[in-house]
Order: C-alpha cells, then sequence, then structure tokens
C-alpha cells in the first residue's frame, strides 16, 4: 500500500489559495493558518491575554447575533476572501438571505463578512498592515482592531474605498453604523470588563435604532426570491 506524502504548509512560502486549502486540509493537527496576500502566515501560540479578550469580543458579537434574527456571528472562520484565505479572531455578518454581501462556497464563509474583529498583541503590524489592506480591498465595511499593546481599541469604517475613523460619542461609546445597536464601551473591553461590555450592548439593543434595524432585515428577508 502505498502512501501520500503531503508537503506541509510553512509560514512565509507562497501559494495559490487551492494549493494553501488543500495542504491545510491534509493537516488536521493544525489550527490557525492564513493566506494573506498569497503569503502563508501561521500565528504564534496563543497568549492568556490574548484569549481572555478573544473570548470577551466572541461574546460580544454572538450576544448581538442572537438578539439580531438575520445576523451571526462567527470565530476563527477561514474566509476565502479575493485570492486568500484570512482567518478572523471574529466576524459578524449579514446573512445572504438578509441583504448580506458574503457566501457560502462549501465548507467556507466566501466574500467578505460586513464586521471584522482582530485582538492584536504580538500580530498587530500583521493585523493592522497586510490583513488590513485585504479587509480593506474586500469589502470589510467596518474593522475593531483591540490593541492590546496600546490598551486601546482602533473601529475603522469603510468610506469610499478607505477606511476612516469611527469616532466614539459624547459619552466614550462606540456605535456601529452597519449594525445599529451594536455598542462598545471600549475601556471596558480593554480592562476585561465583561459586565460593562454586555450592559452597554443591552443598552444598544434596546435603542429605537435596532428595533428599526431588525424591521429592515425581515423586510429584506420577505422580498427575497
Amino acid at each position: 500500500m502505498s502512501t501520500v506524502v503531503t508537503q506541509p504548509l510553512v509560514a512565509g512560502q507562497r501559494l495559490k489559495r487551492d494549493e494553501f486549502l488543500r495542504r491545510w486540509e491534509a493537516m488536521p493537527d493544525v489550527k490557525l493558518a492564513e493566506l494573506i496576500g498569497g503569503i502563508v502566515y501561521m500565528p504564534s501560540p496563543i497568549s492568556l491575554i490574548h484569549a481572555d479578550h478573544d473570548g470577551l469580543v466572541i461574546g460580544w458579537l454572538s450576544n448581538y447575533a442572537a438578539r439580531t434574527p438575520g445576523c451571526a456571528g462567527c470565530s476563527a472562520t477561514t474566509w476565502l476572501m479575493l485570492e486568500d484565505a484570512p482567518q478572523p479572531d471574529a466576524a459578524l455578518r449579514i446573512l445572504p438571505e438578509y441583504g448580506g454581501q458574503s457566501r457560502v462556497e462549501g465548507a467556507y464563509a466566501a466574500g467578505a463578512p460586513e464586521l471584522v474583529a482582530e485582538v492584536c498583541l504580538s500580530s498587530a503590524s500583521y493585523d493592522l498592515g497586510p490583513k488590513l489592506a485585504l479587509y480593506r480591498a474586500a469589502g470589510v465595511r467596518e474593522y475593531v482592531a483591540l490593541i492590546l499593546g496600546e490598551s486601546r481599541v482602533l473601529w475603522l469604517r469603510l468610506v469610499d474605498g478607505s477606511y476612516v475613523h469611527l469616532e466614539p460619542g459624547p459619552d466614550g461609546l462606540l456605535r456601529s453604523v452597519i449594525f445599529p445597536g451594536l455598542w462598545l464601551d471600549p475601556h471596558a473591553l480593554v480592562v476585561l470588563d465583561g459586565a460593562g461590555v454586555l450592559d452597554t450592548l443591552d443598552q444598544g439593543l434596546k435603542s429605537p435604532e435596532h428595533d428599526e434595524f431588525v424591521r429592515a432585515l425581515a423586510a429584506r428577508r420577505a422580498a427575497a426570491p
């Protein structure tokens, strides 16, 4: 019986996306790998501080999705995005049947989610460099980066093909434009105040703009073929 030797993924390799996926699918022990700009990236082990913040970001987005029919959150999902395959820490998307811009191709999400969130520690230059450039080119409409080394949250909006800063309101809260009611207390996220993050989100979910968004999503679904 012959044995098929599969070429492994190696960080820094230049690969086409199909070859990247073929090799990765043959390496079930590898959980984190990305193709950005045609180059393979394999992140270093995840620290506890990164994991703690990552869990809170995922909980924030998952709670919003649970209260907003037509939206879905996901974590560490591989995306078929342009010619690459990023694996964002977390994402929030509007489902295609509700008018969203992403789709499903086989086992993978494809296109671009409306919002991506990344927790940046050792990966900050990468998350804010080539990965950000890919998200912009692919049409990710909002990009939230928690930059742990600087204890701050960067929230960007795509406007006319470029990212601009989403500024906090007078109360210090950040409010999504694409997902009405998705509110964030950036300080609470930085200091891992989970109750503060979710209390702020709850305020947003009770806002008139969130109610209006839910009705608009339902109308899109009803009008879909």
